[in-house]
């Protein structure tokens, strides 16, 4: 395990408990996880867990997946641990807009939320308290502490289900704390769009009224005006209500969701053409200079594994005429991806003392590197790496 949370802090914050955040590798699975850890929680009611079976179960891209619960004295005292799904390098909200050090260099002070940025965020808690109050549960945490950023304009809900067990005695109804979602929902977004750490929000009609005379857009104000106040009398304030007001935002988030998948796609792909340049040079790699293969000293140098070398030496040992050396990225990725291919292009390879000169296909040269690879996989020990 690795401890995440360093800050040193012994207050209890959103829990009522102080709380630790450790990154661990689950022996069963070998995935990373998250734990986290409320220190001094003493289990005194057995219908405490029963929630936990209910988190379980719901699965949303805005909400971090919890895989388990469980108490244990293994840190000295009784705590509770819950365990969630890892992101690493994620930072809170609270943490990104309201850096907490004014004394370091790298201060820059409130970060100020563009209206795109701030319909994105609306957008995708919106959807967590859809999925959310539609399996009758609140998530009853949507503090800028426990709503972390995992990628560019991504978010995600943290730590929904720990008050559930916390106050499993509390007299709430579930009405009354979807409600309080709403409420909750509606002061992150006026911190956020008023520029106001959550700490100093102390008059919401004032803060409401900064937010009125902003430069944002009309929509997002009454939105945050409907999610804070009370509704007039006969009016239903639920996930209907906020999906029917969302309508046309949600568009303009998927379309910048598609260029945002987009981007990715063409990264991965560039990805995927590097992987399969390595792994021909890994099996170039295991093939030039190998001597003592098979009782053969001269391995190597023997046969197809000899045009192997001399394409080595084509692709990374070029020189010009005057023998220094020419170090042509284009001309070896070039060559490497015509070799995976197996093209019908020739290439003529010479020897370094120029006394030898083949004309070969990229296709005989790709079976070439197929053969002598596939007889050292039948040599190895576990029957061959499978590259």
């Amino acid at each position: 395990m690795v401890a995440l949370d360093i800050s040193g802090r012994k207050h209890g914050g959103v829990f009522g408990y102080v709380s630790w955040v450790y990154k661990a590798v689950s022996l069963k699975t070998g995935d990373r996880v998250c734990l986290r850890r409320l220190e001094g929680y003493r289990l005194s009611n057995e219908n405490a867990m029963r929630p936990v079976k209910d988190w379980k179960r719901l699965d949303n891209g805005n909400v971090v997946r919890l895989h388990d619960a469980f108490t244990t004295r293994g840190f000295g005292d009784s705590s509770m641990v819950f365990v969630q799904d890892y992101f690493p390098l994620s930072k809170t909200l609270l943490e990104h807009h309201f850096p907490s050090n004014p004394h370091s260099a790298r201060y820059r002070g409130p970060v100020v939320v563009p209206e795109d940025d701030l319909w994105g965020y609306i957008v995708q808690i919106a959807n967590a308290l859809i999925k959310i109050h539609t399996q009758n549960l609140a998530a009853r945490c949507l503090d800028l502490t426990k709503i972390i950023l995992t990628d560019k304009r991504r978010i995600r809900l943290t730590g929904c289900a720990v008050l559930d067990v916390v106050n499993i005695e509390s007299r709430q109804t579930l009405a009354e704390l979807q409600q309080d979602d709403f409420l909750q929902f509606g002061k992150g977004m006026l911190s956020l769009a008023t520029n106001t750490p959550p700490g100093q929000l102390n008059n919401l009609n004032a803060a409401l009224d900064s937010l009125a005379r902003g430069t944002f857009s009309q929509e997002l104000k009454e939105l945050v005006r409907w999610l804070i106040l009370p509704q007039q009398p006969g009016a239903a304030k639920n996930v209907d209500s906020l999906r029917n007001g969302l309508s046309k935002v949600v568009i303009r988030t998927f379309d910048s969701s598609l260029h945002a998948m987009d981007t990715l796609n063409k990264e991965l792909h560039r990805e995927v053409e590097n992987g399969r340049l390595v792994r021909l040079m890994l099996k170039l790699g295991t093939i030039n200079e190998r001597e003592n293969v098979a009782a053969d000293p001269r391995w190597s140098d023997h046969s197809e594994r000899y045009m192997l070398k001399l394409f080595r030496d084509y692709v990374f040992h070029s020189v010009d005429k005057d023998g220094n050396p020419v170090l042509d990225m284009g001309h070896m990725l070039r060559a490497l991806n015509k070799l995976d291919a197996g093209t019908d292009e020739l290439v003529r390879l010479t020897s370094r003392d120029n006394e030898l000169e083949y004309v070969v296909s990229y296709k005989e040269l790709n079976k070439l590197c197929a053969t002598a690879f596939g007889e050292l996989a039948k040599l190895s020990r576990q029957g061959g790496p499978g590259i």
